[in-house]
């Protein structure tokens, strides 16, 4: 297989397995992908899906070699084979729960689009990502016009896609564009802290957050003020709110695992 997941209880862990091609996309994958993000979508006990890639680095985005065969394709049919990329990247943006890329090594086209769709990106200190589609003679894809222009000075992601040139991970991190920055190596195990973290909290009010969030950017003000007002009014009639309310007042930590246990 060229991709798993680990199922770890609070936590599912989506392993790309195609190490021999530095973890390039593949139909298999997308399937793997898309059957962890509906299984945490059902399920109250999980809070979080982290992405990561074997043999040390993330994701090297489309097989070029596959690629290279789409010429001779229709455009109707070229379309929906990128419309198979989009469809993930949807889903990952739909999925209730957070979703976590831990990028060790780097990423590369696709790669970028997939961990930049993700809610919180760790990277380690060595990696590099490139969008060098232009190379190529291709342009990106993925959404990831969209998402980099959301963290990017335009001057910046204009160099990163019409001249191909790659950024570290520590100039994305100083531009806030990553969520941690681990030790070389050791972005799973940074994600893994981030889970821990996510797993010890709400998750009822993680998932209503992460709505909050991601409708943000095209809402109006009045538009996610109605979202805000309708969310907050939800959350304060919740289990979870009379836990976090009822711990601040008795001075202890809340307990919000012990609800989780209760479903």
């Amino acid at each position: 297989m060229s991709a798993r997941i680990e199922d770890r209880g609070d936590r599912l862990v989506v392993v790309n397995a195609n190490a021999a091609r530095r973890n390039a996309l593949t139909p298999a994958y997308y399937d793997v992908l898309h059957d962890a993000l509906a299984r945490a979508a059902a399920s109250p006990r999980v809070t979080s899906v982290i992405l990561t890639g074997e043999g040390g680095f993330f994701c090297a985005g489309g097989d070029l070699t596959a690629l290279a065969t789409r010429r001779d394709l229709p455009e109707a049919a070229r379309r929906e084979r990128i419309e198979a990329l989009h469809d993930l990247i949807r889903a990952i943006r739909a999925c209730p729960v957070p979703v976590i890329a831990a990028v060790d090594g780097g990423a590369a086209g696709a790669g970028v689009s997939l961990a930049f769709a993700c809610d919180l990106v760790v990277a380690a200190e060595d990696a590099r990502f490139t969008i060098a589609y232009v190379k190529a003679g291709l342009t990106p894809d993925g959404g990831i016009t969209w998402t980099l222009a959301r963290h990017l000075p335009p001057a910046l992601l204009a160099r990163l896609a019409l001249i191909g040139e790659p950024i570290t991970a520590p100039r994305l991190d100083a531009l806030g564009a990553l969520s941690a920055l681990s030790a070389p190596g050791e972005a799973l195990a940074a994600a893994h802290d981030l889970a821990d973290r996510l797993a010890a909290g709400p998750g009822a009010t993680q998932r209503a957050i992460k709505v909050l969030l991601h409708r943000a950017g095209a809402a109006t003000l009045d538009a996610q003020l109605d979202a805000e007002r309708d969310a907050m009014a939800r959350a304060q009639g919740s289990a979870e709110a009379a836990e976090g309310i009822g711990a601040f007042l008795d001075k202890r930590s809340p307990d919000f695992t012990r609800l989780r246990d209760e479903i």
